[in-house]
């Protein structure tokens, strides 16, 4: 099932954020710290979490009653919660300790981040509800604010930068900055000046007779990879009799190792890339990296070109 955008924001947005990421850092004294010390960046923005466990659907049912529509209703299921009325987090605690994480860096936004906090404040004090698309854009907002304060900024890149380009890079580096697998690829590829892309996809289904197939989440570009290939339509499954399918870990394999593959871009010119899959059962990655343009004379072609 393919996710709606939860990060993408224009240039000066993210400027903006991430100067009020670099705040909160420094008010907590935490640049430089590894891993960074979410308590303390909490703290700085003056928000607090109850010790208890109540981020459940009565707590969640009950804040509803209390704030009417003000209360952003969650999709799928609530993670996390900010009163902005007493300036509490809340965090589902049943989820893994590095998600745990990020949702307390993200809900402490709403609270920190000053053209957030000053409207929450608003929309508590008269009962009313938070348009659509404002709700949407302080969410994105909030998670690049969280990823900044979790990565330290630049130095997670610049650190995965001393090593060879390879989806073993942030997989090794997320213990020592205290994040998921998940958000150390993203963060990897994103900020990375290469041109590459990571497809996250649902771990495979298995189909009697039909091998197995794997939904298509999102992709996560590098800014050069969707300058020169904003027009490939990624499919919505991928199954073993295709290049990107067959690149998925199966069983009890967890990586597979890397392979070739051709993309073409926005003007037909073909670019050989290298593909490399890991999965944490959670999801499967898909890490694809330009490494030079085929010319025109070029002869060797893979079985399948990716359009």
């Amino acid at each position: 099932m393919r996710k709606p955008d939860d990060y993408t924001l224009t240039p000066l947005e993210y400027a903006r954020v991430r100067a009020e990421a670099e705040r909160a850092l420094k008010k907590a004294d935490a640049l430089g710290r590894l891993p960074t010390p979410v308590e303390d960046i909490m703290l700085a923005a003056g928000v607090e979490e109850p010790p208890e466990d109540l981020l459940n659907e009565d707590f969640i049912a009950r804040m509803r009653q209390k704030a009417g529509d003000a209360l952003k209703r969650a999709v799928r299921k609530v993670m996390g919660l900010f009163d902005a009325r007493a300036r509490l987090v809340f965090v589902d605690r049943s989820l893994y300790s590095l998600k745990q994480k990020f949702v307390r860096l993200h809900e402490t936004a709403h609270g920190f981040i000053p053209w957030q906090r000053g409207l929450y404040a608003v929309v508590e004090e008269c009962d009313q509800s938070l348009d659509p698309d404002v709700a949407d854009q302080f969410d994105r907002e909030a998670n690049v604010f969280a990823s900044e304060v979790l990565f330290q900024l630049n130095a997670f890149s610049e650190e995965a930068e001393g090593s060879e380009f390879g989806i073993r890079v942030p997989m090794n580096l997320s213990g020592k900055y205290g994040a998921s697998i998940y958000a150390s690829i993203r963060q990897y590829v994103s900020k990375n000046w290469r041109t590459c892309v990571v497809l996250v996809l649902e771990p495979p289904e298995f189909i009697a007779g039909d091998g197995f197939r794997a939904a298509f989440r999102r992709c996560v570009p590098s800014s050069r990879f969707l300058e020169l290939f904003s027009h490939l339509q990624w499919k919505d499954y991928y199954t073993p009799d295709d290049e990107i399918g067959a690149l998925i870990p199966l069983g009890k394999q967890r990586m597979t190792g890397k392979r070739s593959l051709v993309l073409s871009d926005c003007n037909g010119c073909r670019h050989e890339c290298v593909a490399e899959a890991f999965t944490n059962t959670h999801q499967v990655f898909i890490l694809i990296h330009a490494t030079k343009t085929l010319t025109a004379t070029t002869i060797i072609l893979p079985s399948h070109v990716v359009r």
